[in-house]
């Protein structure tokens, strides 16, 4: 019996040994480098936890330290061990953390305050620094965390980081995830200066806003106070330390990127409020105090304050872009350059001040009910802004409550003054009278009336009396203007010809160039041989004078001999008898006649009688003179003409003479 009992008492040893072993490595805990461990702890000497959730002094339940990535060694069967992941935020992104142990929020809080404890990886100091339970204030930026995942749960835009627990409280989890993406949550602000927006902060946390406060003010956001600057809302606790409550805020976000907790401040983006040239924005402000009326005494149309009260400011917006808080104050655009009402049904001015008047309707003198469109040009002093809106809220209320029925009841007046044809042929006049009796009344309305024009009066719908005036003055001016245009017409047909004439010239130019300069040339020429020609004649002159001088000569010389000769003879008839012989004897000499005949036949009267007769004259002529007989020819002397002629003839030439010599 005792040999048995040993190798069975061998074998006990050896099972409690192995078994001794395998407890001791059952207590042996390996985690990875990117994972953590919460520790569970099974039973202790002191107990369970009392108050809380989070076993802090030792107790059992859940622990405070988590296991990092190693190999760690825990009482077998006392602890257990969750290994969870470590908490990732990518870059760009927020986490959202959610306590499920600590004090309880007070009534004011909807986040948990982290002002003291704000260190989530270390869940100790969190508790010991009077961390709260719930959603936390403070959010998870870029990077890796060892949290503990029973004391905290993270929410990520990927997935949610917790160690489930319950049932409900996956649910309410999964809740707060998706009001967290509705609200864009899970990634910052980014304002991008090329959208022309502002942010209009919402707080959800704070204290609520005084009795009849519409906008929180701007509070604690100056960066040399390093206790109360919260950074444009990011640090929710400076916030509120800073006394900001919760509310759509006054201070807007401009252009940048904010890490802002969604569940603590919501963002709405809306346009900048831009004023561009030529117009000037009337602020309206809904918040802040009540400021002192500036307007004077003689204003009695309501109040102006001074900028950063609650009212009407006195001071207008000039052209720029505003980040204006929209639903603090309000903005009336009023426009400073001239702008044009229109009375007319068919027409709207640029600015849609008058898209809801229409033309003027007359009754004339003459007992015709035209309509009179119209157009009046306004101008608004900028500085005078603020008083124009205080009294009428704004431009387009003034125009249909006040400018309209005082224009209306103006030219109502002028019409029944006028007939028809007065009225439209006195259009001008009625234009320069309106103009300057008008110009009170709008000053009257902090208006400067510029001028007013007034269009051609149309017939109301089914007025065909009116349509036919019209319609015969339309015709007159048009055949006016038929005449005009004729007229123009044959001024530019003029003109017409007179540039043709003067293309005709260019296009001449040269031909017309050369022509003149012969014509100079011909002209020149003409001069020398004019001068040549004045020159011949002055000689042939001359020597018509010299020849007929010479002619005067040789004839007064033959005169004077012939005369002589006469004279030598006895006078003429001596002469003539002379001459009479020479032919006669030159004749019977070149004839061969004999002088005395060789046959002699006398008697009777016949033919032969007288060449006898002839003969026997000559032959007593000639016989007479040589023997000296006169024959009854007497000596005649000269007339007193030719005395006359040969004395001129004698002196000229003498003259002559003497003037050569």
């Amino acid at each position: 019996m005792q040999i048995s009992l040993v190798p069975l008492l061998l074998l006990v040893l050896l099972f409690l040994m192995i078994l001794l072993i395998i407890v001791l490595l059952a207590g042996i805990r390996i985690i990875p480098n990117n994972r953590v461990g919460i520790v569970e702890k099974k039973f202790s000497g002191k107990g369970s936890v009392k108050s809380g959730f989070i076993a802090l002094n030792g107790e059992a339940g859940f622990q405070p330290q988590v296991l990092r990535g190693g190999i760690h060694y825990l009482m077998p069967f006392q602890y257990s061990v969750h290994v969870v992941p470590l908490v990732t935020i990518p870059q760009g992104k927020i986490g959202y953390i959610f306590a499920r142990d600590g004090l309880m929020l007070n009534a004011t809080q909807s986040l948990a305050s982290n002002l003291t404890a704000s260190d989530f990886q270390d869940v100790v100091a969190f508790l010991g620094n009077q961390g709260q339970r719930g959603p936390q204030r403070q959010i998870l930026r870029e990077g890796t965390y060892a949290i503990n995942l029973v004391q905290f749960i993270v929410i990520t835009e990927e997935r949610v980081f917790y160690l489930p627990i319950n049932r409900d409280e996956t649910q309410m989890i999964q809740n707060m995830a998706t009001v967290i993406g509705e609200r864009k949550g899970f990634t910052p602000l980014v304002i991008k200066d090329s959208d022309d927006l502002i942010g209009i902060i919402t707080v959800h946390d704070g204290p609520s806003l005084p009795q009849g406060e519409i906008i929180a003010p701007v509070r604690g956001d100056d960066a040399n106070n390093r206790e109360t600057y919260h950074n444009n809302f990011q640090d929710a606790d400076r916030f509120l330390l800073a006394g900001g409550m919760r509310g759509r805020q006054l201070q807007v976000m401009v252009e940048g990127t904010y890490y802002i907790n969604r569940l603590f401040a919501t963002v709405e983006m809306v346009k900048k409020t831009i004023i561009d040239v030529g117009n000037v924005g009337v602020i309206i402000f809904y918040t802040g105090n009540v400021g002192e009326d500036i307007s004077g005494d003689d204003y009695k149309h309501g109040e102006l304050v001074r900028k950063g009260y609650r009212g009407v400011w006195e001071e207008p917006m000039l052209p720029g872009k505003y980040a204006l808080n929209t639903y603090a104050a309000r903005v009336v655009i009023v426009p400073t350059t001239n702008f044009i009402l229109k009375w007319n049904r068919s027409e709207v001015g640029a600015h849609r001040f008058d898209e809801n008047l229409s033309e003027v309707s007359l009754i004339t003198k003459d007992a015709f009910e035209p309509l009179l469109p119209l157009s009046v040009v306004v101008h608004i002093d900028y500085r005078k802004a603020p008083l124009v809106i205080q009294r009428f809220g704004d431009v387009k209320r003034l125009v249909e409550q006040t400018l309209d029925p005082m224009v209306a009841a103006y030219f109502k007046n002028v019409g029944q003054t006028r007939t028809l044809i007065q009225l439209i042929q006195e259009r001008s006049d009625i234009q320069k009278i309106s103009s300057t009796e008008m110009k009170e009344k709008f000053t009257h309305y902090n208006l400067e009336l510029e001028e007013v024009l007034i269009g051609t009066p149309t017939a109301a719908k089914g007025d065909l009396q009116i349509e036919t005036i019209l319609t015969q003055l339309r015709q007159r001016q048009i055949a006016q203007e038929k005449i005009e245009t004729y007229q123009r017409q044959e001024q530019a047909a003029v003109q017409e010809r007179v540039l043709r004439e003067a293309e005709s010239r260019a296009e001449q130019q040269t031909r017309i160039t050369e022509s003149e300069l012969n014509i100079m040339v011909q002209g020149n020429q003409g001069k020398a041989d004019y001068q040549r020609a004045v020159q011949q004649s002055a000689q042939i002159r001359i020597l018509a004078e010299a020849e007929a001088e010479k002619a005067a000569r040789i004839g007064i010389g033959q005169a004077l001999a012939i005369d002589e000769q006469v004279r030598a003879y006895g006078g003429p008839q001596y002469q003539v008898t002379q001459q009479v012989m020479n032919r006669f004897a030159e004749a019977i000499e070149a004839a061969g006649v004999d002088v005395v005949p060789r046959i002699s036949i006398s008697g009777g009267t016949g033919g032969g009688a007288g060449s006898n007769n002839l003969m026997e004259g000559l032959m007593a002529m000639l016989l007479s003179e040589r023997m000296g007989v006169t024959l009854n020819m007497p000596n005649t002397p000269r007339s007193p003409e030719a005395e006359a002629m040969r004395k001129q003839i004698m002196e000229s030439l003498a003259k002559k003479s003497e003037a050569s010599s």
